[in-house]
């Protein structure tokens, strides 16, 4: 981990959407449960857009971020609506678009900008498996290849993924000491 005095990490503008542009590549696969679920409803698809937007070299705005919100709504009401999958599936678009703001801060909640779009996708699919945690276990592997060395360059700059957050935590912390095994 590379820290300055002030708790800091050094993150530059490229790394960011080399960061989203991963986020968005692992939300994407989810997109189809939703739209199976709630095919009326665009938030998810919108919010993985606007992360996609900024990977390509848009600049960051509130866009993205009142994206992300719609996103989390999204997943709320599919919750509600007893369609976990569909709300994880909400989640991972909302990780995706939540990934433009990670903050160069030495936490390791920060790990979840990261990985947090991989996570709710492969818990959005082992939902829809029946729980099925090897169905999760594929798509964190995908995750896993789907990570360049700018991605696992950044993410092994701050400290490992926090405890909790349930089983999409659990996903995360999975996902996290994969990627760092493979980069020491």
């Amino acid at each position: 981990m590379t820290e300055g005095t002030t708790g800091e990490i050094a993150l530059d503008l490229t790394e960011l959407r080399a960061v989203a542009g991963y986020a968005v590549a692992c939300a994407t696969p989810a997109l189809g449960l939703f739209g199976r679920d709630r095919p009326d409803d665009p938030r998810p698809r919108a919010a993985v857009e606007a992360a996609q937007r900024f990977a390509d070299g848009a600049p960051r705005t509130t866009a993205i971020r009142d994206a992300a919100w719609a996103a989390q709504r999204a997943a709320g009401e599919a919750r509600d609506a007893g369609r976990a999958a569909a709300g994880e599936a909400a989640r991972a678009a909302l990780a995706a678009a939540g990934a433009a703001f990670l903050h160069p801060l030495a936490k390791a909640t920060q790990v979840k900008h990261v990985l947090g779009a991989a996570a709710h996708a492969a818990r959005a699919f082992e939902l829809d498996a029946g729980g099925d945690p090897a169905v999760a276990a594929v798509h964190l592997e995908r995750a896993r290849l789907l990570a360049g060395p700018v991605v696992v360059d950044v993410l092994s700059r701050y400290p490992s993924a926090p405890a909790g957050g349930g089983r999409p935590g659990a996903l995360v912390r999975e996902l996290d000491a994969a990627l760092r095994a493979g980069h020491s």
